[in-house]
């Protein structure tokens, strides 16, 4: 048997709050609600009028009441980089336990990535970075798996990047229109993918993380170059998804491939510029 709650009013918002979450975008009347939960109909409007002041509660025109949006600004306040790094740190180690690589969570932050936590294995040799790095999202495995999620159409991914991408090594790409077609690639097949673009012999892979249909972060694999290939990166990416999707909260969930054919690059007046781009720029 349930204990008591020692709060009853609280309780009875809570409830309501819960059961509103299950009723969906449609709501519920009072009356059903009330029926549903087993309440007074006269006090439970006293509840929902108090949720309602504080915006956890709405009602529409027809009088059904739903969620507010300042659930979901306390659900984007839970889900800030010290409660991230808290949810998935055990599945961040285990995964670089199992794959011997260096696993890095990131988020979106400005024009840039940043890395709120890191798990490197026992090896000699070993990718140099740190929490609270930050590098350019449009160069980096972690920003684009982001990214591709993020938009999904040219324009409004160019105006949010205006710019100039710094060419950091000969592979690095300085075209948003490149930048844009591995985005779409990743979109495909469930991962991100960086060959060299940051650091000579440095391979990265990533996945988003999502609550709902929003990117929230990003989980990446680091590798010397020689280590990864697109075939290890699907082996990655699936060992990736094992480690992490019991860390998962109600809500959460791991980006999966969209699937379809691989995408084409724009036309351009070279066709060795063209079969270029449709290579994805390496």
């Amino acid at each position: 048997m349930a204990s008591r709650s020692p709060l009853g009013s609280v309780d009875k918002a809570l409830r309501a709050l819960q059961r509103l979450g299950e009723t969906g975008a449609d709501g519920s009347p009072l009356t059903r609600l009330a029926g549903e939960l087993g309440l007074n109909k006269a006090s439970l409007h006293r509840t929902l009028s108090a949720l309602r002041h504080r915006g956890f509660v709405e009602q529409d025109s027809g009088g059904n009441y739903r969620l507010g949006t300042a659930i979901l600004a306390l659900a984007d306040s839970y889900l800030r980089d010290e409660s991230l790094r808290r949810i998935f740190h055990s599945g961040l180690s285990e995964l670089c336990s199992r794959i011997n690589e260096t696993c890095h969570l990131g988020v979106l932050l400005g024009e840039q990535v940043m890395y709120i936590d890191k798990v490197e294995p026992q090896r000699a040799i070993r990718i140099w970075s740190e929490i609270g790095w930050r590098n350019p999202a449009v160069c980096t495995a972690l920003g684009r798996a982001i990214l591709c999620q993020k938009f999904i159409d040219f324009e409004s991914f160019s105006q949010r990047f205006p710019s100039p991408i710094v060419k950091r090594t000969t592979s690095t790409r300085t075209s948003l229109q490149a930048v844009w077609q591995d985005l779409m690639e990743a979109r495909r097949r469930g991962f991100a993918m960086e060959v060299q673009e940051n650091e000579p012999g440095v391979t990265c892979i990533a996945t988003a993380l999502l609550r709902g249909t929003e990117v929230i972060a990003a989980i990446s694999v680091t590798t010397p170059s020689e280590r990864m290939n697109e075939d290890r990166a699907a082996i990655v990416t699936r060992q990736l998804r094992e480690c992490i999707e019991p860390h998962l909260l109600p809500g959460l969930s791991i980006q999966k491939p969209m699937g379809g054919p691989r995408p084409r690059a724009r036309r351009t007046r070279s066709k060795a510029a063209s079969a270029k781009g449709a290579r994805g720029g390496h």
